[in-house]
């Protein structure tokens, strides 16, 4: 980590602070970041500038509250939420539709092919039939 902050030059003074969420991992990290800092001769107390994400605390502190009280909340993904809407919770994507978007999607790679070849080769890498 201390490359990283190296090469973006904020070892001298320029981090402030780290706002992460409330993952045990997260306040080992900071120790040691504090640790190498410490044995580079930079004051950078772990204790004071590591903040943890006070939406994170909240979620957290608010999901065991309402669990306490039984309530059980959506565990659907959004992504899963909006298919469900647009298909219908019990239905799959029939194969009309399934084609129809294969078909809308390879006409658009044609097109960015067409216009700037070297992105059609970086898309064509990541691409998945």
């Amino acid at each position: 980590m201390k490359n990283v902050l190296d090469r973006f030059e904020l070892t001298n003074g320029r981090l402030f602070s780290i706002t992460t969420d409330d993952a045990s991992s997260n306040y080992s990290m900071t120790c040691q970041l504090h640790s190498t800092l410490e044995a580079s001769e930079i004051e950078w107390p772990a204790f004071r500038n590591h903040i943890p994400c006070m939406a994170h605390v909240m979620q957290l502190a608010l999901g065991a509250f309402l669990s306490s009280l039984g309530v059980k909340g959506c565990t659907k993904s959004w992504e899963a939420h909006e298919r469900d809407q647009q298909f219908g919770e019990n239905e799959s994507i029939d194969i009309e539709n399934s084609q129809r978007f294969r078909k809308d999607g390879n006409a658009r790679m044609n097109k960015v092919s067409a216009r700037r070849p070297g992105l059609a080769k970086i898309i064509e890498k990541v691409h998945i039939s």
